[in-house]
């Protein structure tokens, strides 16, 4: 199954996201082999940050929410909300990956 954990920053968090960085980054690495896609939220403007996304494949929501609670910048506490829903794959075009 994949599973969408869509987390929402809170303001003024950089410095702690900063810190927080090594930790996530490694941790992701970590779990790569579950990974179906995963990146950043930037603000429009693109100078901020408005949280993460990842979908992941896991046979349960139990097994979602402890890949969100093990991920470096949830445990530093970066994130204002945390959603987790299951998600179905529709449309799936990477080639426009080579258009951005």
């Amino acid at each position: 199954m994949l599973w969408m954990i869509y987390c929402v920053a809170k303001p003024d968090i950089t410095a702690v996201r900063t810190s927080a960085k090594e930790s996530h980054s490694s941790y992701l690495k970590s779990k790569e082999d579950i990974i179906f896609f995963s990146g950043q939220l930037p603000s429009d403007d693109g100078k901020g940050t408005l949280g993460n996304v990842f979908i992941i494949t896991a046979n349960s929501r139990a097994e979602a929410q402890a890949f969100s609670d093990g991920e470096g910048y949830t445990r530093a506490g970066v994130f204002e909300t945390v959603r987790i829903t299951r998600i179905k794959k529709g449309r799936f075009k990477p080639e426009l990956l080579n258009q951005i």
